[in-house]
C-alpha cells in the first residue's frame, strides 16, 4: 500500500455536486483515506473565468502511478470535461500529486506534480492532510489566495 493525494478542482456547473462525484467514484477501490477541506480559489493562469473549489484526497493505495492517473482521466471523463483553451474554464480538474516514495518525470506523468509546490490552492489542502510534506514555511512562500469555506457534505 501507498500512501498518495490527489487534487480535484472545478469551476464550471454546480461545483461541489462536481466535487462530490469525483469523490464518489474514486470511493469505489475502498482506497480513500481522507478528503481535506473545501477551498475556494482565484484561477491560475487561463482566460478570465469564475473561481474553483478544490480539495485533496488522500489515497491508501495498490495502484501503480500510471493507474492513478488512469483514474483520475476516468474522473475527468466523467464530468465531462473539456479541453478547449489551455488553464480554462472545466468541470473537474484531476491531478495526481504525490505518492510516497515515487518519483516519476514521464511525457504523461510526474510525481511530485511539477507546480504544487508553488500553488496554494494545491498546498493549503495538502497541509491539512499531509502536514509532514507542506511546512508552514512552505506555504508561506506559495502563491496564490486562498479561502477555506467549509467541507465538502459527501
Amino acid at each position: 500500500m501507498s500512501r498518495a493525494f490527489l487534487g480535484l478542482g472545478t469551476n464550471l456547473g454546480d461545483r461541489e455536486a462536481q466535487l462530490r462525484a469525483a469523490i464518489a467514484h474514486l470511493e469505489v477501490a475502498g482506497d480513500v483515506v481522507a478528503v481535506s477541506g473545501l477551498y475556494e480559489t482565484e484561477p491560475v493562469g487561463g482566460p478570465e473565468q469564475g473561481l474553483f473549489l478544490n480539495v485533496v484526497v488522500e489515497l491508501d493505495t495498490l495502484d501503480t502511478p500510471e493507474r492513478l492517473l488512469e483514474r483520475c482521466q476516468e474522473l475527468e471523463v466523467a464530468a465531462h470535461r473539456v479541453r478547449t483553451v489551455r488553464n480554462g474554464p472545466r468541470t473537474l480538474d484531476a491531478d495526481v500529486l504525490w505518492m510516497d516514495g515515487v518519483t516519476r518525470s514521464t511525457e504523461e506523468l510526474t510525481i511530485p506534480h511539477p507546480r504544487m509546490f508553488a500553488r496554494r490552492f494545491v498546498l493549503a489542502p495538502l497541509q491539512e492532510l499531509a502536514p509532514d510534506l507542506v511546512s508552514e514555511e512552505l506555504l508561506g512562500s506559495s502563491g496564490g489566495e486562498v479561502t477555506r469555506v467549509g467541507t465538502l457534505q459527501l
